[in-house]
């Protein structure tokens, strides 16, 4: 059985193509608001990525599941650069080159998740996505870092083995 988030109170979360936009402990700037409680959909994608990039299938039980998946997605990608880099800074410059590529949303001929997200109503709800995307995406990168090498700087086989791992067949 798939890991869902725990996230289902979103009183007074804003949404662009059916995903909330959470707010999330960042240290970048855009659409996500700043949370100051503990464990937010960013630790709780990395907490539950092992788990959940066995499953090929991943049934949405609320839209905060959405961000989960996407952020799996994510976080299998970018272990996947990192799976070469054996010291930390040629992850974090492996990292910062993903960071720079295109965010695709849904609509776009490169989005992965076509069933699961809702085509945007405006240019403006697509942009807004986007650019919230880029900043998870940029705040899962940092973290993702501190758990992918040790303190030494030295890569942590127990999380790097997960880059040959496929999730939902992508």
């Amino acid at each position: 059985m798939v890991y869902h988030s725990r996230i289902v109170d979103l009183g007074g979360v804003s949404k662009a193509c059916g995903c909330p936009l959470l707010p999330i402990r960042n240290q970048t700037k855009g659409h996500a608001r700043c949370s100051d409680q503990g464990e937010d959909i960013v630790d709780e994608a990395i907490k539950l990525f092992r788990a959940n990039v066995f499953f090929k299938h991943f049934d949405l039980k609320s839209p905060a599941d959405r961000i989960l998946v996407y952020l799996t997605f994510y976080i299998n990608l970018a272990l996947k650069r990192l799976e070469g880099c054996r010291t930390v800074t040629e992850g974090t410059n492996a990292i910062k080159n993903l960071g720079f590529e295109h965010v695709h949303v849904p609509g776009e001929s490169g989005f992965p998740f076509h069933g699961i997200f809702p085509r945007p109503g405006a240019k403006k709800e697509a942009e807004v996505l986007r650019d919230y995307f880029k900043q998870i995406r940029e705040e899962t990168s940092r973290r993702l870092l501190n758990v992918a090498y040790r303190g030494n700087g030295t890569p942590n086989k127990w999380w790097l083995a997960f880059a040959k791992r496929k999730f939902m067949a992508f």
